[in-house]
């Protein structure tokens, strides 16, 4: 049941499909500062960074083991859902992918420009959303010009100001709901080669989210790969072909959407397990999936 679409198990041929993100064995994991140890002299400090491993000790340092060994290859014009309990690593995992986050071990791949929704669009809440759209854009590398040509899309997509002219206020007084979709508005005028978004379709009403999984499906025509975190399974299935099941750090499954959906909607009702985490054996040297983006 476990199928591994990564591993082109799936695929019409391997030749046909181009990979734009390879996880490799990926780990990442946290440091939690404690109490302890850690005051003293200039001196004592340059000592202890250079002891590091015993100085997270001495301080009270906690490791948290956020993503394990979790590898999967991404191609061109697939939508792929994350999905996992609270804590599962979903975000942590797509904030790796977008170059955020250091792994501890391992490595990711990326072929073109991995854009974090609502982090490469950097707004500001003291300007107003008119001038935020072109903050926006302009941080996604897009002209003055396309980003005034596309600016009246923008906004009527958002629809923030379908109840007022919200759009010339600062972006301090709009909702949590009416920033996250201004966000995603900016983000989809831009056609991605990696788009990952972070639950930005569970905001705003169906009508929005219909537009918002309506623009998925364009990104994909148009060759880009599209990664979605949401808890929601109506978005999941009506959004992705494929998803990749996280546990405490852990992959589980890896394969089309109905049956990943389905085993895991299972195991959340209580009705059933938790597959084994799905691990790979490590590459050997000089065999490296970076031949795989060449």
């Amino acid at each position: 049941m476990r199928r591994r679409t990564a591993v082109a198990e799936n695929s019409t041929s391997a030749n046909a499909r181009i990979p734009t993100v390879v996880a490799d064995h990926v780990d990442i994991v946290y440091r939690v500062n404690g109490t302890g140890a850690g005051r003293g002299s200039a001196t004592a400090a340059l000592n202890r960074i250079m002891r590091r491993e015993k100085t997270e000790r001495a301080a009270g340092v906690r490791k948290v083991h956020a993503v394990k060994e979790v590898s999967f290859v991404a191609y061109k014009g697939e939508a792929i859902g994350l999905i996992g309990t609270n804590g599962s690593g979903k975000s942590t995992l797509l904030k790796a992918v977008a170059g955020l986050l250091p792994v501890e071990s391992g490595r990711i791949y990326t072929d073109g420009q991995p854009s974090l929704l609502g982090v490469n669009a950097a707004l500001m809440g003291d300007l107003t959303g008119e001038r935020n759209v072109y903050l926006g854009g302009l941080a996604m590398g897009m002209s003055r010009e396309q980003v005034k040509e596309r600016y009246q899309e923008i906004v009527d997509f958002s629809g923030i100001n379908e109840k007022g002219d919200f759009i010339s206020l600062p972006m301090r007084t709009y909702s949590s709901g009416m920033g996250a979709r201004l966000r995603f508005s900016i983000a989809a005028a831009k056609d991605h080669d990696v788009l990952l978004i972070d639950e930005a379709l569970a905001t705003g009403d169906r009508s929005f989210q219909r537009r918002s999984e309506e623009r998925i499906r364009e990104l994909r025509k148009k060759a880009g790969t599209v990664f979605l975190v949401s808890h929601s399974s109506g978005s999941i299935r009506d959004t992705c072909d494929r998803v990749l099941w996280l546990e405490r750090g852990e992959l589980l499954m890896d394969g089309p959407t109905d049956e990943v959906m389905k085993e895991y909607e299972a195991f959340t009702n209580g009705t059933g397990k938790a597959p084994r985490p799905l691990r790979e054996a490590r590459p050997e040297p000089g065999r490296e999936k970076t031949a795989a983006l060449s």
